[in-house]
């Protein structure tokens, strides 16, 4: 399925509310340091595991100049990503902005010596000399994994660590992790087909650990699920003039959020994406209204 082909050309063009397309872009800090941080991000799996092909790359690299243009900071990948990483590294220093970047990406192997390893690497496909987040990919091997990432941040290699989870999985795991281990940062998912993952926001925040939202999109099933129709009259109320803005707001909008990341193949799209983090946010009656109305479809 075409993204957002079922939304309706209506939809996709109209504009946002007057106050929104003037107001800053949201950020949120990160708990550990006060640093400000992007409150939209981007994801990269699947969308960057491309090939040298000229067309692709273009498209990846205009993806990019939109993050950057709109005032996007982190990049998620993986080295489950397939190419995603090269790509990444290849395309920042051809993008304007790029010094923005708030670069984010795991280790994610079963083996304990493999894991310095994988951050060298991930430096190397990145360009970088540090990587300001570090995680634990799903949780695998992460009481090991975590000993790595500590000696890591310890060297300057990294600035924080974090770990993973995603579709609803392990989150008796991660409950664990956030309540016996000091992480800067927990990844997992939560988004208006999934909003599980709500005690483990709860939990984070009270433990000073800043919130990755993965997935906001339930991998694209929401939009399957809003097909064709319509916003409710009052989904101005909460700022929102098309589907994207409106999943991502609801998922913004809880306080213990620091950054959502969506991902996407298309710039009209990454231009989506980052509308969301302008203008003002639902509530919480607006938030329960949205969920609601989304459930009811």
């Amino acid at each position: 399925m075409k993204r957002r082909d079922l939304i309706g050309a209506a939809l996709a063009l109209a504009a946002g509310p007057p106050a929104a397309a003037a107001a800053p872009t949201l950020s949120r800090p990160i708990p550990a340091t006060g640093e400000r941080l992007p409150a939209v991000g981007m994801g990269t799996w699947l969308t960057f595991d491309i090939g040298d092909g000229v067309a692709e790359q273009a498209q990846r690299r205009m993806v990019l100049q939109e993050f950057f243009a709109a005032g996007g900071g982190m990049i998620d990948s993986s080295p489950m990503y397939g190419r995603a990483e090269r790509v990444v590294g290849e395309l920042l220093p051809q993008v304007p902005h790029a010094g923005k970047l708030f670069s984010a990406t795991k280790v994610w192997t079963a083996f304990d010596r493999v894991g310095p390893t994988q951050i060298d690497e991930s430096l190397r496909l990145w360009r970088l000399s540090r990587l300001d987040l570090l995680q634990v990919h799903n949780l695998l091997n992460w009481r090991a994994h975590l000993k790595t990432l500590r000696a890591a941040r310890d060297a300057g290699r990294v600035r924080h660590i974090g770990v993973t989870t995603s579709h609803g999985r392990k989150h008796d795991e991660m409950e664990t992790i956030l309540k016996t281990e000091k992480i800067d940062f927990m990844q997992i998912t939560y988004n208006l087909a999934d909003a599980s993952a709500e005690p483990l926001l709860e939990l984070a925040a009270a433990r000073g650990v800043a919130v990755i939202v993965n997935r906001p999109y339930d991998g694209g099933n929401l939009f399957d699920r809003v097909g064709t129709v319509p916003l409710p009259g009052w989904a101005a109320e909460v700022g929102s003039a098309n589907w994207p803005d409106f999943l991502l707001k609801w998922v913004l909008a809880h306080p213990a959020v620091t950054c959502v990341i969506p991902a996407t193949r298309q710039p009209r799209h990454m231009r989506e994406n980052m509308a969301a983090g302008r203008g003002a946010l639902p509530d919480a009656a607006q938030r329960r209204r949205m969920q609601q109305f989304v459930a009811a479809l």
